[in-house]
């Protein structure tokens, strides 16, 4: 396995080069720009410009709230981000001339804006929001407390101009984003039924796909009605077929008869994603479900042809019957016809107490509670340090600092550098192009849309570019206030080069390194592997199956991106990053042959032996418990259930079943359970002795462990 060490120079050129395909629809970037530059037309045409100012501003800050989601949920996330930025606002005006109140102003919504980051990058974006807007407003205290209530309510009002934009299209297209949300899953599963054996990534979108598609149909604030009845409906079916592909796939038995299968299937599930996406019809679905049954009856008229796959033919051809099914109900149109029961929330994804959820993060062993306290002391200090110095628009120090830290030190080191090489690109480029274009108002506010529709296009593809198009958006925006562009160049460059060394420098001083929670990252990811087990072990309980799946992907979600943090940190030990990724690989292995025992347990009534079933699973999932606690307490994994001599016994009891074919799947599942679970055992104790040589006798691997 090759392992990627750490290297600035590669760093810095990765950070610089590295881009991905912008994800942001263009109806978005052209809402969001018109609620930033039509308040400020309006402002121009009438002779208001600074109430323009303020409306165009407010959305400015609540841009990158308007996310995917459900309108219910998009409406109350963006009003909380219009109110958060109109506080920070006012508080900013009131408190601006005072040194100390603004000083501790500035570290309390440092603090309290960085520890939102255990919500989620959502939340946490509306908590830098607010820092943004206290320390720019500060710069221009009011002079009246109702001079403050009145720019703080335009700032509210950019917002809330740019939530009804974004929800407009709410009574005419009602479950669009639920819609769109289930074709891509369903996109990714004709993927999947495409490939022939599974890799270790096991399709890494479609897994984030079906993470995101839980939280929109089941998350907070999620539409009701009977259409939702049949997107749970479908969302339950997609992880069904996607069990029993993957069942398909790890069987690797009649290549003839599973390769065509697949691509009928793959034909069906392709043919949903596009009735979803669409709202029409699932006519060419229904159509290809044909091709798929009549291939499903020659493809088994002799049964012992499909050997195992027998069994996941006929359970696959009827998820994909019913989903096609469903479709019919799936959106407006179909709406009165669905009547299924609500499906209910997974416990794994039920909200907690946001209150219970601070607490528990109010201590310094925290990834949030060390941001948090790291962005309080830097924002205090780099705030004062503007003021001391008296910096000409010394408000962007702490702005950057704000935008720059982030919990990894990658993070905050690639933000940090593309943060200073777009402001250079950026106002050098605003330079040429005020240069090049007529000196008028409207040529100006024309500019400052084409470099905002910029900005938010091409935030997610490449940093450094956004900046640049962000820096232009503000340089143009603080003319119409009479701050010349050519004193605008020189300050931002000082002041953001100057907050970015803040950042990367409080970091430093006081760093979260992944490399000392990765164990821990780890062994919560084979601890919810274990706990999937040992709900498979109680083969009636369904629901809990699909509970304790989800509970699974979410911690595989959290591993990789701990290992992919860690990859960009200086100093990790080599060592570490290989028993990351070797242990990453063999739990995906773990996983895929764990969800090939949920589809055989669900694809029957009743299991041959199935009291020794639950037996023999749940002392796997006992030994993998104990392989997850040696990791993450570092010490000799405990002595572990003689795993291959109970398989042994096992797969003897399983030969007198009449039911031949199924006591032949558990057979195979059996061993290759055993194997996963051994492998990983050795890699964990095998982590213990980085140095090569023999390993101490009084710590020697049981045989079980390598058979």
């Amino acid at each position: 396995m090759t392992v990627r060490s750490y290297s600035l120079r590669a760093s810095l050129i990765d950070s610089l080069t590295r881009t991905r395909r912008p994800d942001v629809p263009l109806r978005v970037v052209l809402r969001n720009t018109a609620a930033v530059i039509l308040p400020l037309a309006a402002g121009m045409a009438t002779g208001h410009t600074e109430i323009g100012l303020g409306v165009g501003a407010g959305a400015l800050n609540t841009m990158f709230s308007d996310q995917p989601g459900p309108y219910r949920q998009r409406m109350w996330r963006l009003l909380m981000a219009a109110l958060a930025a109109s506080f920070a606002s006012l508080l900013g005006m009131l408190v601006g001339g005072q040194f100390w109140p603004m000083l501790a102003a500035t570290t309390g919504l440092g603090f309290f804006g960085g520890l939102l980051v255990v919500f989620g990058v959502d939340i946490a974006r509306v908590g830098m929001t607010s820092i943004i807007l206290l320390v720019v407003t500060a710069a221009t205290p009011a002079a009246q407390a109702s001079e403050a209530l009145g720019a703080a309510a335009l700032i509210f009002a950019g917002g809330l101009l740019l939530g009804l934009f974004s929800i407009a299209a709410w009574p005419l297209q009602r479950y669009r984003p639920e819609r769109q949300a289930l074709a891509g899953v369903y996109r990714g599963l004709a993927q999947l039924a495409r490939q022939q054996a599974h890799d270790d990534a096991d399709v890494p979108a479609l897994t984030e796909a079906m993470t995101t598609l839980q939280t929109t149909l089941l998350g907070r604030h999620h539409a009701r009605g009977r259409a939702m009845e049949a997107f749970g409906v479908l969302l339950e079916l997609a992880e069904r077929i996607r069990l029993e592909l993957t069942a398909m796939a790890e069987l690797r038995s009649n290549p003839a008869v599973h390769a065509i299968f697949r691509e009928d299937a793959a034909l069906v599930l392709g043919a949903i994603a596009e009735a979803l996406e669409t709202g029409d019809a699932p006519e060419r679905a229904e159509q290809s479900l044909k091709g798929l049954r009549a291939s499903e009856r020659t493809l088994l008229d002799d049964e012992r042809a499909s050997g195992g796959l027998t069994v996941h033919i006929h359970a696959l051809a009827g998820q994909l019957a019913a989903a096609v099914r469903n479709a019919h109900w799936a959106g407006s149109r179909g709406e009165l016809r669905a009547a299924a029961a609500e499906t209910p929330l997974p416990a794994a994804l039920r909200g907690h107490s946001p209150l219970a959820t601070l607490r528990a993060n109010l201590t310094p062993h925290s990834v949030a509670f060390r941001h948090a306290v790291r962005s309080a002391a830097c924002l205090g200090v780099a705030w004062a340090v503007a003021r001391h110095m008296q910096l000409p628009h010394g408000y962007w120090v702490p702005m950057t600092a704000a935008i720059v830290l982030r919990p990894d030190f990658a993070a905050t080191f690639n933000f940090g550098l593309l943060r200073v090489v777009g402001t250079v690109l950026g106002l050098l480029l605003t330079t040429a192009l005020l240069w090049l274009a007529p000196d008028e108002p409207w040529a100006h506010l024309a500019l400052m849309a084409v470099l905002c529709m910029g900005f938010r296009y091409l935030a997610t593809a490449h940093y450094g570019a956004a900046v640049a198009a962000l820096t232009g958006t503000v340089v143009i925006l603080l003319s119409f206030e009479g701050v010349s562009p050519a004193d605008a160049v020189i300050d931002r460059v000082i002041n953001t080069a100057l907050g970015s060394a803040m950042a990367l420098l409080a970091y430093v001083l006081w760093p979260t390194w992944e490399r000392a929670r990765a164990r821990a990252s780890l062994a919560e990811m084979l601890g919810a592997y274990a706990n999937y087990l040992r709900a498979l072990a109680a083969t009636e309980q369904r629901d809990a199956h699909r509970e304790a799946r989800t509970a699974a992907r979410m911690a595989r979600t959290n591993a990789q991106a701990s290992i992919e943090r860690m990859r960009g940190e200086p100093g990790t030990p080599a060592a570490l990053l290989e028993l990351a990724e070797s242990l990453f690989a063999n739990g995906n292995r773990l996983a895929r042959t764990a969800m090939s025992l949920e589809a055989l347990i669900d694809d029957r009534a009743t299991l041959p032996e199935h009291i020794e079933v639950s037996g023999f699973v749940g002392q796997v999932a006992d030994a993998l418990h104990a392989i997850a606690a040696g990791l993450r307490e570092q010490r000799p994994v405990k002595a572990l259930p003689p795993l291959r001599d109970l398989q042994r016994s096992f797969a003897a009891l399983l030969e007198l079943s009449d039911d031949a074919a199924t006591a032949e799947l558990l057979e195979r599942l059996s061993d290759r359970l055993v194997d996963n679970v051994n492998t990983l055992a050795h890699v964990v104790e095998r982590s213990r002795y980085p140095l090569p040589g023999p390993t101490p006798d009084e710590h020697r691997l049981p045989q079980d462990w390598a058979s």
